[in-house]
């Protein structure tokens, strides 16, 4: 996949340093952006009408710290000369997800700041617009540091599931140009209905057929959770991004119990392409 239309979900918080992340992955791929600062309108609930004036003041209050940052990430991505559009959006929560859905379906990729990550409502709204609502990848931007979408060294997050097999074929340019991708098992289970015999040998193959230089790698959790173990992995290995499917279990359990995705979501502090 090439990335054309780089859609950057940007928050409130940690705007500035978002904004100037996803500029710099636009100049990288002479990429268009489009920039859509978001922020979650809070409903009153029957016991606050009449509204009260101070829920009225703090609505007030957040629509204005968005044009603020609307109008400084025009004035970021203007100087920087390149192709780009902006819009914001104050709205319940399910009209966000909407709405970031259907923006999702016209970009090839979902940057997701630190402003969004550290928001759990709005950053559900953002993944399920573009994860389950436009099938669209997702990158997760590290909280130091800068990202590339052309990385020399990928972890690739392998369970022989659905979703991890989407997210290597979403990444696969970027896996074609890397220096190395290790293929990560974390506890494979090596039968027919798990991994398969050599755990991790039918994806390396295919891989390989594309010009991926790749190795697998079997890693024990010794009762780690997995988010972990492929965090501290990553780290050792000097890895540029993490490649990896989310939420492989239901929308609805995934949402009451989390699972992988959401810790890594909360606390991974690489790069992390993700798609379903």
């Amino acid at each position: 996949m090439t990335f054309k239309t780089i859609l950057a979900v940007i928050g409130a918080r940690d705007a500035a340093t978002d904004v100037d992340k996803a500029i710099d992955l636009a100049r990288e791929h002479d990429a268009h952006l489009s920039v859509l600062v978001v922020g979650a309108a809070l409903q009153p609930v029957m016991a606050d009408y009449p509204v009260a004036a101070a829920w009225l003041d703090q609505r007030q209050k957040d629509i204005d710290d968005l044009l603020d940052v609307h109008h400084d990430a025009e004035d970021r991505c203007r100087k920087n000369g390149i192709s780009f559009d902006i819009d914001s959006m104050f709205d319940d929560r399910f009209i966000l997800e909407s709405n970031i859905g259907a923006r999702a379906m016209y970009a090839d990729l979902v940057l997701l700041g630190n402003g969004v990550r550290g928001d759990r409502g709005l950053r559900k709204s953002v993944m399920a617009g573009a994860a389950f609502n436009a099938g669209t990848p997702l990158l997760l931007l590290p909280q130091t540091g800068g990202a590339s979408l052309t990385p020399k060294t990928v972890l690739l997050a392998w369970n022989s599931r659905p979703e991890a097999a989407r997210a290597a074929k979403a990444a696969l340019n970027m896996l074609v140009a890397a220096a190395v991708v290790h293929v990560v098992l974390v506890d494979p289970d090596s039968s027919y209905f798990g991994n398969g015999g050599e755990p991790g040998a039918d994806i390396a193959a295919f891989l390989a057929r594309h010009g991926v230089r790749v190795m697998v790698e079997q890693v024990t959790s010794s009762g780690r959770d997995v988010e972990a173990v492929l965090t501290q992995h990553g780290r050792e290995i000097g890895c540029d991004m993490i490649v990896m499917g989310a939420y492989g279990h239901s929308r609805l359990r995934e949402s009451i119990f989390g699972g992988v995705t959401a810790s890594i979501l909360d606390a991974c502090p690489l790069p992390v392409f993700l798609a379903r």
